[in-house]
């Protein structure tokens, strides 16, 4: 909603403008282990209450920006901002106060969260019509420091230095240094292997966001037709987050990971080809299947890992992701531009494929023993 003003008012190149969001990812990926070892020490209040003071930060040196490298800067701090208060900081906080019963928070939490573009989207376009596109960034950063702050504050649990006890799902001490090396090898394995998938996941999530009304024109569609199409993704991703609260409870997380893989190659194949309803059917499963994986990539390392070092490594595993979204959509540029929108589905659909058997491949490796019911959450341990 700003980037076309923004390069109306100040004469850059729109491919300046929008690299900035680029830049921001990159630094948000470079931040995030650094912020995930902050919840995990700290807690999670310190580091979302932060991301406020952050956010209204970059938002103000942007709306002050006269020239790229001040407005790059201005998006190199957001990117700070990024690391410390996105869903991947909030997972964290989650996990380390709730322990095993934040699965159901952090779906709750993706429902809420999925209709950030539906309200943003209109207001940005209010604000930049009536204000203009450097104050809209200053009323964005006055919210943050109105509204985000003293929510962060106020209503977060503080984390004691005591720390919760060891997870119900952490591996049992092995008896031997053959065992010990066997346990820390399988424990890097599978790391990896949710690493990249949710890598996987992330350059189809960002290649999608950026050209799928140019990919969808390229299939013959008109501009309004490709725009009716894409406003269903967003539906999509909160329904598909339904589900999880609906059924999601019943299952281990890494069957949720499965049929949310699933659900996404599903729509990617039958976007290849097809008329305006079957394109439409694709992009509802597309949409179900990446909104599920939002909440795949909070539980299931949770799941896995149990609690004991969780805020750490999902700022860890999060380093990837946002790099990946950071590179994906500038990488495969020119697919679309010479071969085209066919060749570029194709593409995406193989990396939804190989990502649909790591997902098999995770539900023979991770643990599966079911949650002790009896563990006090951890928040009960929080001032």
């Amino acid at each position: 909603m700003l980037a076309k003003p923004i390069a109306a008012d100040t004469g850059w190149a729109l491919s300046s403008v929008v690299a900035g969001l680029s830049l921001g990812l990159l630094v948000a990926g470079l931040a995030s282990p650094a912020m995930g070892r902050a919840v995990e020490r700290r807690g999670g209040r310190p580091v979302l209450a932060s991301s406020s003071l952050v956010f209204a930060a970059g938002l103000v040196a942007l709306g002050l920006a006269r020239g790229p490298t001040s407005y790059f800067v201005g998006w190199a701090v957001l990117g700070i901002g990024m690391a410390a208060g996105l869903y991947d900081a909030a997972f964290a906080t989650l996990g380390k106060l709730y322990r095993h019963d934040a699965r159901r928070l952090i779906t709750n939490l993706t429902l809420i969260g999925g209709f950030a573009s539906t309200l943003a989207w209109p207001l940005s376009a209010l604000l930049v019509e009536s204000l203009g596109w450097r104050a809209t960034c200053w009323v964005y950063a006055g919210l943050h420091l109105a509204v985000g702050l003293p929510l962060h504050w106020l209503l977060v649990p503080a984390w004691r230095a005591d720390g919760p006890a060891p997870s119900a799902t952490s591996v049992a001490a092995p008896r031997s240094s053959r065992e010990a090396g066997a346990a820390a090898r399988s424990h890097i394995v599978l790391i990896w292997m949710l690493g990249t998938s949710f890598t996987l996941q992330a350059v189809i999530t960002s290649v999608v966001a950026v050209h799928l009304l140019s990919v969808l024109q390229g299939l013959g569609q008109t501009l309004a037709a490709a725009v009716a199409l894409g406003v269903l993704v967003g539906p999509s991703q909160v329904g598909g987050r339904l589900l999880e609260v609906a059924f999601g409870q019943r299952l281990h997380p890494v069957w949720t990971a499965v049929a949310a893989t699933l659900f996404v190659l599903l729509g990617l194949g039958l976007l290849v080809g097809g008329s305006a309803p079957v394109l439409a059917v694709a992009l509802v499963l597309y949409g179900a299947g990446n909104g599920i994986q939002t909440i795949v990539r909070g539980t299931l390392p949770l799941a896995v890992f149990g609690s004991t070092g969780y805020a750490s490594l999902l700022g860890r595993l999060a380093m990837p992701i946002l790099l990946a979204q950071a590179v994906a959509p500038t990488l495969v540029a020119p697919v679309l531009a010479g071969p085209g929108p066919k060749m570029l589905l194709w593409i995406l659909t193989a990396v939804a494929v190989l990502n649909l058997l790591l997902a098999c491949a995770l539900r023979a490796a991770a643990p599966m023993r079911p949650v002790a019911r009896g563990e006090r959450p951890a928040a009960a341990r929080a001032r």
